[in-house]
């Protein structure tokens, strides 16, 4: 599978290795084996590496650079299923706490961004959710009214309070607060760094070619090496699917853009990040250096395979929509465009924990808008579970719970 196509932010802004790491030529012993280089397993490894367990992490190419690369940073504790959804589709306590657990997620990582000795832009922001449609509004106060019966921070704004933040007018929209936007580029490096400084292995260009379960542990076997460990934390992203898939699980193709630096952001509200109700919808941010990110326009993967197909014309459209909210911006120019897998799940839960046919092993399968936020959500429960106390929400992420298919509009 063709992760990623065209020129990633990151790597447009990052035309250097961060690190790199050696690749595996010998035989090793390990508590934990993470199997993928990502922001995923990036912050497996390095909440294991914190908690005292001996760590490996391997990455069939170079760590961060698949799919991490595309990612553009968002970290919301809302998610791409509404709270009121999922309460509807499971019940308020589950759909309350998992809410929480992704507002909690988004602390966290602010508090590990703290501390890494590389600056991953890690800033606060809030969030403005508005309707795409006039007849969202009613969906959108119905939301307001759940979240905050449930204790969130957020406020329901009127077509005319928008127009007063905004260059632009919508019929409603939610304005949350507590969350932030990162760069998981240097969010992923800088977790691996740190970790390694304390004793994580870091293996690149060593690709798992097939593993091998012997009761009490398990070995993965690369073209050079082997790791043998008592458990196995598989965090390879989209690219999972190729060889498990997974009921659960929808792929799409997705699209977005990063323009030039602009001179002046003054009429962007708190340089707050932007999404919208539609679906598929559109998103929008800002970076550190005044630039403005834009994406969405999912659709079914090109049958080429090939992610960046029809990037062009979909990344006139996104610097166009750009324009659309912002006319004074409506020159901007694009600096880079990219397109990339996206996967998400039909129930608009994560997919964490063991499955059955992998004895000694767990996964961390964290698809859908909220990627980085399931990430740090999954490492924790996993690093859990792994010291021998499985929380009970493994159960509610479980890669075996049944496939209940709810259509939002």
């Amino acid at each position: 599978m063709i992760l990623t196509g065209g020129t990633t932010p990151w790597t447009f802004l990052h035309n250097e290795p961060v690190a790199i790491y050696p690749r595996l030529e010998h035989k090793v012993h390990c508590d934990v084996l993470v199997i993928g280089g990502g922001i995923s397993g990036a912050a497996m490894a390095y909440v294991l590496t914190k908690q005292g367990a001996n760590t490996v992490l391997l990455e069939k190419e170079r760590v961060c650079s698949g799919s991490t690369s595309a990612n553009a940073g968002l970290l919301q504790f809302a998610n791409d299923r509404m709270l009121s959804e999922l309460i509807q589709q499971f019940n308020e306590q589950q759909g309350k706490a998992f809410y929480r657990m992704c507002k909690d997620a988004v602390k966290r990582l602010s508090v590990i961004a703290g501390e890494l000795s590389i600056d991953s832009s890690f800033t606060e922001r809030n969030s403005l959710y508005y309707a795409s449609k006039p007849e969202d509004a009613g969906k959108l106060r119905h939301e307001y009214d759940v979240l905050k019966r449930c204790g969130f921070d957020v406020e329901y704004w009127d077509r005319e309070r928008i127009r007063a933040a905004f260059p632009f007018a919508k019929e409603a929209a939610l304005y949350t607060r507590g969350d932030a936007e990162v760069n998981p580029y240097l969010l992923g490096h800088g977790m691996l760094k740190d970790a390694s400084l304390q004793g994580l292995r870091v293996y690149e260009d060593s690709e798992v070619l097939h593993c091998k379960d012997a009761g009490s542990s398990v070995t993965a076997y690369t073209q050079l090496g082997a790791v043998t460990a008592k458990k196995a934390v598989w965090a390879g992203g989209y690219a999972m699917q190729d060889w498990k898939r997974d009921r659960q699980v929808v792929l799409t193709n997705t699209y977005a853009i990063m323009t030039e630096p602009v001179s002046d952001l003054s009429s962007w509200y708190e340089r707050a990040l932007l999404w919208e109700s539609g679906k598929p919808y559109l998103y929008f941010r800002t970076t550190q250096d005044h630039r403005i990110m834009a994406g969405g326009l999912d659709e079914p993967p090109p049958s080429s395979g090939k992610p960046d197909q029809f990037i062009a014309e979909r990344g006139g459209r996104l610097l166009k929509e750009i324009g659309r909210l912002f006319p004074e911006l409506a020159e901007l120019k694009m600096a880079c465009a990219w397109a990339g897998i996206f996967a998400s799940t039909k129930d608009g839960l994560p997919l964490i924990g063991p499955h059955p046919k992998y004895p000694n092993s767990y996964f961390m399968e964290v698809y859908g808008g909220n990627g980085t936020v399931f990430s740090m959500i999954a490492a924790e429960l996993l690093a859990e579970a792994i010291a021998g106390r499985e929380p009970e929400e493994l159960a509610w992420l479980s890669l075996t719970r049944p496939v209940e298919v709810q259509e939002t509009n």
